[in-house]
């Protein structure tokens, strides 16, 4: 069955975020990436893009905090706003599923697909304006 986690996004303080969250909540990121390391575009990044958090984690408990700065491309909220409600699918048709179950009547803002980091992922907000990401991690080898 799947299970949720809060994704948090931010205006440029991922990062002072997450080492904040870190040292009350204690343990380790399990991921810790940036825009810079994305496979490089047509476009390069302006450097002070590139350094902003692409996404973050921090497991607490058994849930997970996640989040990432607002990318260039999507327009940036209110601080305070910002979160998505990420859900973590436990196959490739449940991601599907829900994806395609919570996003109707909504607006897609990223069709699910495979990623360059090994998963299947999506996001969208649905017809009540709650912003959703479906993530589907394919097993390692």
């Amino acid at each position: 069955m799947a299970f949720l986690n809060v994704y948090l996004n931010f205006n440029g303080t991922c990062e002072a975020a997450f080492n904040f969250y870190q040292s009350v909540f204690g343990g380790e990121f399990a991921t810790f990436s940036r825009f810079g390391d994305m496979p490089s575009s047509e476009q390069p990044l302006p450097e002070n893009e590139a350094k902003k958090i692409l996404h973050v984690a921090l497991p607490v408990r058994d849930c997970v905090l996640m989040g990432s700065d607002c990318p260039p491309e999507f327009p940036n909220g209110i601080q305070g706003n910002l979160f998505n409600i990420s859900i973590a699918a436990d196959s490739k048709e449940e991601a599907d599923r829900l994806f395609h179950g919570l996003s109707a009547d909504g607006h897609v803002s990223m069709p699910i697909a495979d990623t360059f980091w090994g998963a299947y992922f999506g996001m969208f907000t649905d017809r009540f304006g709650v912003q959703w990401m479906i993530n589907y991690d394919y097993p390692q080898p």
